[in-house]
């Protein structure tokens, strides 16, 4: 997979794109992260990507000649499948996450100040538009890095056991089953004694349950989109 963030920070990534899981699968070439300075497509010399509204008001907005240029040039053959973050769109979840794993090539578009210049998206040059929930960032590259980091799980070996991506809370449509490691005992605490046992086909039924038992008390919407499964909440 290659994605190509285009954005007036580039700087914005730099760090968050040598670290950990991320900086290791980039590095090892699993997959492609570009980031493009929208400034390169200004029409002047000042680098001037942004203007005043037309009609008044706070803040600037994107110029439709440098996003537009900016996305004609970068969308590449075959063309990538163009992102706007943006707090109008599509709220993100594991299901679009996967949808937009299975695209070979992706151009995230990162929006800025009060918006883009409405005519980009007039000329169609958007495929589709995501949010990452519903509150107001100062920018999309936030959005993008989060995107980027959940679309780099689904790349295959940038985690090193793909059982671990496959448990993930939301993967199928459930939150995670709790966690425990040593010691066994906490300020009074204990380890739940089936995870003890070594019984494993005991220890799955118990995981499924917990994932069950929390899905229903955090995110009973969940339940919803996939019902409880016979023996599901079997787990001691």
């Amino acid at each position: 997979m290659r994605i190509e963030i285009l954005t007036l920070f580039p700087g914005f990534f730099r760090s968050p794109l040598e670290e950990s899981l991320l900086g290791r699968a980039l590095e090892g070439g699993r997959f492609e992260v570009a980031v493009t300075d929208l400034r390169d497509f200004a029409r002047d010399r000042h680098r001037k990507a942004d203007d005043e509204p037309y009609g008044g008001g706070p803040g600037m907005v994107l110029l439709a000649p440098v996003v537009a240029e900016a996305i004609e040039a970068r969308q590449g053959n075959p063309p990538a499948w163009r992102v706007l973050l943006s707090p109008d769109g599509r709220r993100l979840d594991q299901e679009g996450v996967e949808r937009l794993a299975a695209r070979e090539r992706l151009l995230l578009v990162c929006g800025r100040y009060e918006g883009i210049d409405e005519r980009v998206r007039d000329l169609g040059l958007f495929d589709e538009e995501i949010s990452i929930g519903d509150y107001v960032l100062s920018g999309g590259e936030a959005a993008a890095l989060v995107l980027v980091e959940t679309l780099s799980r689904r790349v295959p070996g940038v985690v090193g056991r793909a059982e671990s991506v496959e448990r993930d809370s939301f993967v199928g449509d459930r939150l995670d089953y709790p966690h425990y490691t040593r010691p066994q005992e906490f300020r009074g605490l204990r380890v739940p004694d089936v995870l003890l046992s070594g019984d494993h086909a005991r220890i799955e039924r118990w995981r499924r349950a917990r994932a069950l038992e929390r899905t229903r008390e955090r995110r009973p919407d969940l339940l919803k989109k996939r019902p409880v499964e016979p023996g599901e909440s079997d787990g001691g």
